[in-house]
């Protein structure tokens, strides 16, 4: 299972609010896989020690022995961002790969963002050298959960991966930063070119608005000063070209005029930010007359 956690003097109408680092804080509250013996709660121990920010290496915490296990990577939402809306959920995994020589066996996941984070319990690794945890995302907190997800507009931009991860033998370790990701808000993108037939060199004059959700109000709003592409496919094609580029306004709206050349598509195409994702509107066909 997923939580959600903020630090204090964010906003509190939702998910958990502890104090960072989030490793730190439950790290008394991890629990040990059930009949076997490990050496996790010293690494445990470590991992507190290192998110609070003292001068200890993962290693030390650690056996250095050469059965050690080793975490090589994390992959989250099959390697593209995390896109949230404001109303439905978003699950998306996180696997994380490895090795030992008696085979991986549980991992512990935070991901750490802007203002919060993400952690889970163990999850049991579906092979020797992979372990897939799930977690869900929403920006508008789930009626009646006891761990509702509260996501604020400060949360969105680019997240990490820490893993604990426990092989068979009963060997841990901690793998800071194994992997990295973007949360970001969702957007939205209309187009409409007009007139429609048009004689052919004759202006056509496309407008549109770019929107994005706004996880402090759940509603969608203007997403101003963007350069977003305005492209044209002629009819019969596949292929997209892009013939300007304009600004949204502070409002979000976007307009331009071009020359009517031949039949096709307009749209409106924005390639995102490091908080926003890309958005590209649905073409809008144009007759023009010969």
């Amino acid at each position: 299972m997923s939580r959600f956690t903020a630090p204090p003097g964010d906003r509190q109408s939702g998910g958990r609010a502890i104090a960072p680092p989030i490793a730190a804080a439950r790290a008394a509250l991890r629990r040990k896989p059930v009949g076997r013996a490990t050496n996790r709660g010293v690494v445990v121990g470590a991992v507190a020690v290192l998110l609070a920010g003292v001068g200890a290496s993962a290693d030390a915490a650690t056996d250095t022995g050469p059965s050690d296990p080793v975490v090589s990577g994390a992959t989250v939402n099959s390697g593209r961002d995390v896109i949230v809306g404001i109303t439905h959920d978003v699950v998306f995994p996180v696997t994380v790969t490895g090795s030992d020589d008696s085979g991986l066996s549980f991992a512990d996941v935070d991901l750490k963002g802007p203002h919060g984070g993400f952690y889970t319990t163990d999850a049991f690794c579906e092979t020797a050298t992979a372990c897939t945890t799930v977690f869900t995302a929403n920006a508008h907190p789930a009626a009646g959960s006891d761990d509702p997800v509260d996501l604020a507009n400060a949360n969105a931009g680019t997240w990490s991966v820490d893993a604990l991860v426990d092989a068979n033998d009963g060997d841990s370790v901690f793998a800071p930063g194994v992997g990295s990701f973007g949360l970001k808000r969702a957007a939205r993108l209309t187009v409409n070119a007009a007139p429609e037939p048009v004689a052919k060199g004759a202006p056509i004059t496309v407008t549109g608005k770019l929107v994005r959700a706004n996880w402090d109000t759940y509603r969608y709003a203007g997403y101003a000063g963007q350069a977003v592409k305005l492209q044209f496919r002629p009819k019969g094609s596949s292929t997209y070209t892009t013939v300007a580029t304009v600004n949204t306004s502070n409002t979000g709206t976007l307009r331009t005029t071009v020359k009517a050349v031949k039949d096709g598509y307009w749209r409106w195409n924005f390639t995102g930010t490091t908080t926003t994702g890309p958005v590209k509107a649905t073409g809008d066909y144009v007759d023009v007359n010969l």
